[in-house]
């Protein structure tokens, strides 16, 4: 007997609903969430998800925050935190000020 949920994974359990799309992004989450990850304290592969943005180092305890789904924050919200700081620091020349 083979394997029903190779294609599904994690999202086997949701069937034929939601559609295609959907079901491959909860797929790819909750593999993502619940792989082991490297710690940035000691660089071991040890770091498991306590709760939704708590994240803690098996070997040297050491517990952290980060994202929701993976321990460090995505490039997207990094992205527009630049652009907003970028935004901020761009100077005014003389004569445009309001």
């Amino acid at each position: 007997m083979s394997r029903r949920t190779k294609k599904t994974g994690a999202a086997g359990s949701l069937g034929p609903r939601y559609g295609v799309k959907i079901r491959r992004r909860i797929r790819e989450i909750v593999e993502e969430k619940s792989r082991w990850h490297v710690c940035p304290r000691c660089n071991n592969p040890s770091v498991k998800r306590v709760s939704s943005g708590v994240w803690r180092c098996r070997r040297c305890d050491y517990t952290f925050a980060g994202g929701a789904y993976r321990p460090v924050v995505t490039t997207a919200v990094a992205r527009q935190i630049s652009r907003k700081t970028s935004v901020e620091e761009v100077e005014v020349p003389e004569g445009m000020e309001e």
